[in-house]
């Protein structure tokens, strides 16, 4: 039987999608989809993503993949669950994680385009083919929500890899907190690759409350830390560090991101990520 809160979750999204988005959207995502026609040498102009780098290397000039339009998108949300998303002042971050995957599914259908979705950590533990069948949506929730994410790390390499591996070009949705190490240039070269960065406001702004006992939710280690003046401040200061380096790399591989906190309403959030481009 299903969870009374997954219920609440997946009525409040299929509500905002199918009643306060007017009408079929065909644009929502925004995304490409494409079947190979031919390859052409490189004009001035021309999108450096569709490069050929195998042809180019072996001819000693620059090819390009021509493609046809097709109508309908493939939509995959991955989730990368390890053990940080196990986290929330307001929401755990799993739950505001699950409730975009309600979300981005529920318009892949409405928009009658082909859903998927992975669910990931260390390696890949639930994942369903392209379907336009709602109820893949509810499928991809309660897995999520189900999940235990303590004591997993987040492996984005084998998680790129896999992604990479899907031969259609799809549009990608990684929802993750991205407090790992991770590369998505290459994925981003195949597929159109979008960042759904989940994070609690505390994770980026803690509080000074002295010395506390914590655990490290992917590896089980516990230590002390003292959450004071001085800690506080040289950890505010690299992790702003890091999520500029973070911003960098989304930007030059193409990738639209958008950062969502647990207080946060997703719906309005994504709304605007799609509105932005």
């Amino acid at each position: 039987m299903m969870d009374k809160s997954v219920k609440k979750l997946l009525i409040k999204a299929k509500k905002q999608v199918f009643s306060e988005i007017p009408g079929n959207n065909p644009s929502l995502f925004k995304g490409e989809g494409f079947d190979f026609v031919e390859l052409r040498e490189y004009m001035p102009g021309d999108d450096v993503k569709k490069i050929d780098w195998l042809v180019t290397a072996k001819l000693q000039k620059p090819y390009v993949k021509l493609y046809r339009e097709e109508r309908e998108l493939n939509v995959i949300v991955a989730l990368m669950l390890s053990g940080s998303m196990y986290f929330g002042t307001k929401r755990l971050k799993q739950e505001v994680a699950a409730e975009v995957a309600a979300l981005l599914g529920f318009a892949a259908i409405k928009n009658q385009d082909n859903f998927s979705y992975i669910l990931y950590a260390d390696k890949e533990y639930a994942s369903i083919r392209s379907t336009k069948h709602i109820h893949a949506v509810s499928r991809c929730v309660e897995s999520a929500t189900r999940f235990v994410c303590l004591g997993k790390e987040a492996d984005f390499g084998s998680l790129g890899a896999r992604l990479f591996k899907i031969r259609r070009k799809s549009i990608i949705f990684i929802v993750s907190d991205f407090l790992g190490e991770f590369d998505l240039k290459v994925l981003a070269k195949k597929h159109e690759v979008v960042a759904i960065i989940v994070r609690d406001r505390f994770e980026e702004s803690p509080e000074p409350i002295g010395f506390m006992h914590l655990i490290d939710p992917e590896t089980k280690q516990n230590f002390l830390v003292d959450l004071e003046g001085a800690t506080i401040k040289n950890y505010k200061k690299e992790i702003k560090k890091r999520d500029a380096q973070m911003y960098e790399q989304f930007k030059k591989s193409g990738i639209r991101f958008m950062k969502i906190y647990t207080d946060d309403e997703p719906f309005i959030k994504l709304l605007k990520l799609f509105g932005a481009r």
